[in-house]
């Protein structure tokens, strides 16, 4: 019998999670289905206890679900719990278990790129959702000096305080951190700032970057932002948001079936997707 598995939020026609995940279950030979779920949150609780007992085998969560199903799952595991989110979820043993594959992808995209990293300098903009996950990520990993800028400097506390792991760790204001970006050996963009359609947008100026320093902009749409081009023009090492959000999904089907899928296969789906190259 086919086994079904799906993305849910909303809304949830823009997901490209269907095209990635089909193309990887017909790739592996697998007889697997991938379906978008438009889930409104009033019906949160009722969908997860819908998909369980007509036997959905596992399933992506999106925007704005990712904190608010955890009550609803009946396990959560540890780094999710901890960051208190889930976009993966995964049906074992006639229980739903939560994971957040968001934050190993984009740690598992950074290190292909950095050797050492649990010895760098980092800057995380952003205090956000994305910018939790990444941050309790990189300090549970072992990497101690990262700093927390944000236009709300308490947002930033608040993180900074949350956060169980070992830590050296700076709340700064944008100002602040613009004036001290020669300090740090990476910088971590997680804010919309830069998103289609507001391709002028940064959320901070650059122009104190130094030359070679590493610039990540999880953003992926379009794949090169404002911020990105200026960093590359200064001399800087760049990477958009794609990689994460291949080696996230990588990480869901791993969970799900076992298999570790053809990432380059399901890079070229997203880049296509997308109007890449």
């Amino acid at each position: 019998m086919k086994k079904v598995y799906g993305v849910i939020g909303d809304p949830i026609a823009h997901s490209i999670s269907p095209a990635i995940q089909n193309d990887a279950f017909t790739h592996q030979k697998l007889d697997c289905i991938y379906h978008p779920f438009h889930i409104t949150p009033e019906n949160l609780s009722d969908a997860v206890k819908g998909m369980k007992a007509i036997g959905i085998a596992g399933f992506n969560v999106t925007i704005p679900h990712k904190t608010t199903i955890i009550p609803y799952l009946d396990e959560v595991d540890e780094l999710a719990a901890t960051i208190g989110a889930v976009n993966t979820v995964s049906y074992q043993d006639g229980k739903y278990i939560g994971y957040n594959t968001d934050a190993m992808g984009f740690y598992k995209a950074l290190s292909d790129q950095i050797s050492n990293l649990t010895e760098k300098k980092i800057l995380v903009v952003g205090a956000g959702g994305a910018a939790r996950a990444i941050y309790f990520t990189l300090l549970s990993a072992g990497t101690v000096s990262v700093d927390i800028a944000n236009r709300t400097i308490e947002k930033a506390e608040s993180l900074i305080a949350d956060c169980p792991f070992e830590k050296q760790s700076v709340a700064l204001t944008l100002i602040q951190a613009e004036e001290k970006l020669a300090d740090y050996d990476v910088i971590i963009q997680t804010t919309s700032k830069g998103m289609s359609p507001d391709l002028d947008a940064m959320p901070i100026s650059i122009h104190n970057l130094s030359e070679g320093t590493f610039v990540s902009d999880i953003i992926y749409n379009p794949l090169e932002t404002k911020l990105l081009k200026e960093a590359k023009q200064k001399g800087c090492d760049i990477q958009n948001g794609l990689d994460m959000l291949v080696y996230q999904a990588a990480l869901a089907f791993q969970i799900w079936t076992g298999i570790t899928p053809d990432t380059s296969r399901m890079k070229n789906i997203m880049r296509t997707t997308l109007g890449g190259k």
